[in-house]
């Protein structure tokens, strides 16, 4: 073994939805194709659930983060709400903004009555937009490097166990 190294790191949760990672996160998660997602956002605009899902803003109005927060430290507690809120910058120099990102309207306890695509696709934005506002997950990571006795080549080895679920409780990517 040439070295062993120990070290505490974060991971912070991603950006509330734009169109675009809305599209790419559906595709991943639950196979949706673009076309597919966006019909299914379009009801849950027109239904009042979510916010207008053509956007290419990660920002949060005032009040949805204050609402988000509030949540947060009802349903999971204080530890899980950081102390300011989390605040994303779009990154594209282009970034019209004229909208905020795509979250739901309300934070109830109670979920809308939703079934099939419309409840797959709620659920997701719903996940994202609490996670956004949530503390990192923190982890314990232990790398190791070890070298044959020919000192022919070296192996490296990372080990990572999770000490703090934060955001993780509610969203994985």
């Amino acid at each position: 073994v040439i070295s062993i190294d120990k070290k505490k790191t974060s991971r912070r949760a991603s950006a509330p939805f734009t169109t675009s990672t809305l599209q790419q996160e559906a595709a991943r998660k639950l196979y949706f194709s673009s076309k597919r997602t966006m019909a299914t956002a379009q009801k849950l605009y027109e239904q009042g659930l979510i916010t207008y899902m053509r956007t290419d803003a990660t920002n949060l109005s005032v009040d949805a983060v204050k609402e988000i927060r509030q949540y947060i430290e009802r349903v999971y507690g204080n530890a899980f709400v950081p102390s300011k809120p989390n605040v994303y910058v779009t990154k594209s120099k282009n970034a019209q903004e004229a909208h905020e990102a795509i979250r739901p309207t309300h934070f109830d306890d109670e979920m809308p009555k939703l079934v099939g695509d419309e409840a797959k696709l709620y659920e997701l934005i719903w996940k994202r937009t609490i996670a956004c506002q949530m503390t990192n997950a923190e982890f314990d990571s232990v790398s190791a490097d070890i070298e044959t006795e020919n000192r022919v080549a070296i192996f490296h080895a990372v080990g990572t166990t999770r000490t703090f679920d934060g955001f993780m409780r509610v969203y994985t990517e």
